[in-house]
């Protein structure tokens, strides 16, 4: 009779090591998918050596970018009559923004602490979805409750800045 209490608590233990496992393998890739969905424009907006930073002035507006002349402020930068910035909330016409250039094209991004907090958007939700995850998955709530808390302040601080 003690085999079976022995092979009983074993189990649990393998279950609840599998379980551990299984929530923090989903958790790291929620993380790894918001910082490689962020990343995309947030290497353009931090790291701006040698590349052409100016400023736009939003002239027309459709579903989903808007264009207007670019004036460049960097050495090197060269004018351009249309450059095509993404078109969220943040961006209206008649208005004048800081950007840099996405090598290889006439694509900008929003730059300075706006476009920075903005291009880490996508990690902002993502640790709030983490931490669900932690929360009920992995029973760790503190840690749960930092993700949330990080999460809450990105969001919070790109929403007030842009």
């Amino acid at each position: 009779m003690p085999s079976a209490v022995v092979s009983s608590q074993g189990a649990v233990t393998v279950l609840r090591f599998g379980r551990f496992a299984a929530m923090g393998t989903v958790a790291a890739l929620i993380l790894i998918a918001g910082v490689w969905a962020s990343w995309g424009s947030a290497q353009h907006v931090m790291l701006t050596k040698g590349r052409e930073s100016g400023t736009i002035e939003v002239a027309r507006c459709g579903a989903d970018t808007c264009s207007g002349p670019y004036t460049p402020l960097s050495a090197g930068s060269r004018p351009r009559e249309s450059v095509v910035i993404e078109k969220n909330a943040a961006v209206r016409t008649g208005r004048t923004y800081t950007v840099v250039v996405k090598p290889g094209g006439d694509a900008v991004v929003r730059s300075g602490p706006a476009g920075v907090l903005y291009a880490w958007v996508p990690l902002g939700g993502a640790l709030l979805l983490a931490s669900v995850v932690v929360a009920g998955g992995l029973r760790r709530t503190r840690v749960a409750w930092v993700l949330a808390g990080s999460g809450i302040a990105l969001l919070t601080a790109a929403f007030v800045t842009v």
